[in-house]
């Protein structure tokens, strides 16, 4: 398989069907880490949930975080692109934001290397949430006196409403959005009865055939121990020519590239994690492949050039069930009114 590793992530991985070392499957972490620039507070959490839900964000007044990434659900919106101002449909298929604490670096891409730089990226967005610049962004946040307090609490006095603060309390409170004690989580912390037959099955064979070349580590997304900003990114499709790369048009998008401009770059993603997958379909960057055992049949042809039984896919995908933790508890925040002379575009 060619991909750009870290070297030390190397002993962690494992290719072509060989052994995947028992002491590697890792359990996720109760606590997501935290820059030390942007410790998890309270105040922060509590701030960042409520501009995560804001639709003033936005230059209609009509999209929010929230909206391309349910926190009641599977963390996206379940469409192969999503939606944004106007109606405007962007590019690629919304990643799921529970568990995106655990990665390296944000976006398909990679461009953000970090939940706070993330959070900057679709205000201005104009398919997305459309506002002229950040400034415009913070200013419309910074017109609603109600947010003042809240501001204070979060990060002290002074000038503190800025787009900087706005986006390490929304990193803050998706550093919560994590989903430990699965039923693998358990079963490798030594529950032995966490898992079924079928899905201990499915670990084995999910090993065997390789897929931990790339999904490895806690989150299942190959960026264990690396240092913030440093992606894991993978060459999809690795194997050319298969005929899911034409039917799911896999290359038409060139991933990393599109940001970097090196050819080596060239359809690179980063690789995401593989927990709670049944609750996050349609599948890929593009949002082409609807279902899970349709999922696994694409990356074991067009990552490993293999061809999977039925049996085998079954396996697979009842062992990707048991990466489904349960979602903490999301109640909707009471937002600070709007003023009456603060208008939003029509």
């Amino acid at each position: 398989m060619r991909m750009r590793v870290i070297p030390y992530v190397l002993s962690l991985l494992a290719c072509g069907g060989t052994a995947f070392a028992a002491d590697a499957w890792q359990a996720l972490p109760e606590t997501a880490p935290a820059p030390a620039d942007n410790p998890t507070t309270a105040a922060k959490v509590e701030l960042g949930k409520m501009l995560y839900f804001d639709t003033r964000f936005s230059s209609t007044g009509t999209v929010s975080c929230f909206s391309c990434h349910n926190v009641m659900e599977g963390g996206d919106d379940h469409r192969p692109t999503s939606i944004g101002v106007h109606g405007q449909v962007g590019g690629r298929n919304a990643p799921t934001v529970w568990n995106a604490a655990f990665h390296s670096v944000q976006f398909w891409d990679g461009r953000a290397p970090s939940l706070e730089e993330q959070a900057k990226g679709p205000p201005a967005n104009p398919i997305e949430m459309g506002m002229a610049n950040l400034d415009a962004t913070i200013g419309r946040i910074r017109a609603i006196p109600g947010y003042q307090p809240y501001f204070k609490a979060a990060f002290g006095d002074g000038d503190v409403i800025t787009m900087d603060n706005a986006a390490k309390a929304i990193a803050a409170y998706e550093r919560t959005l994590i989903t430990p004690n699965s039923a693998y989580d358990r079963y490798v912390k030594g529950d032995k009865t966490a898992m079924s037959a079928q899905q201990i099955k499915g670990m084995e064979t999910f090993a065997a055939t390789g897929c931990t070349a790339c999904h490895s580590g806690p989150a299942f997304n190959g960026a264990a121990n690396l240092p913030q900003g440093t992606g894991f990114f993978m060459k999809f499709p690795t194997f050319p020519g298969s005929v899911y790369e034409t039917q799911y048009k896999l290359t038409e998008d060139l991933g990393r590239y599109t940001v970097t401009k090196n050819d080596a770059d060239k359809s690179m993603w980063r690789v995401p994690t593989l927990r709670n997958l049944n609750y996050t379909a349609p599948y890929f960057h593009n949002g082409l492949v609807k279902t899970l055992d349709e999922a696994v049949r694409v990356m074991a042809k067009t990552q490993l050039n293999k061809e999977l039984s039925p049996e085998q896919v079954a396996d697979i995908v009842a062992f990707l069930g048991a990466l489904d933790g349960p979602f903490p508890q999301q109640t909707m925040p009471r937002l600070p009114p709007t003023p009456g002379d603060l208008l939003t575009e029509n």
